[in-house]
């Protein structure tokens, strides 16, 4: 029994190691940091635009990131900002 026990130890202990010592990310090489599942009708000014992203080519739904002082906002088309 107790030798059962040594070695339920030793195994979580050496994945804890192998869990904790892990040079991987949450988001790997190579893979889109921001994808938008739902977009935005909204008409936004121009002035109020910071930044335009379009939305990386492996992501489910093509688009655009639009970047305001306030808010993020996924469009489907560019065109689709100005009033």
């Amino acid at each position: 029994m107790e030798m059962k026990m040594r070695c339920v130890c030793l195994v979580l202990g050496l994945v804890l190691l192998m869990t904790v010592s892990s040079d991987s990310e949450p988001h790997g090489d190579g893979h889109p940091v921001e994808c938008c599942f739902s977009f935005s009708d909204i008409k936004i000014p121009p002035k109020r635009i910071i930044k335009v992203e379009k939305i990386y080519f492996d992501c489910p739904k093509p688009g655009y990131i639009v970047t305001t002082v306030k808010n993020k906002f996924c469009k489907h088309d560019i065109k689709e900002l100005t009033i």
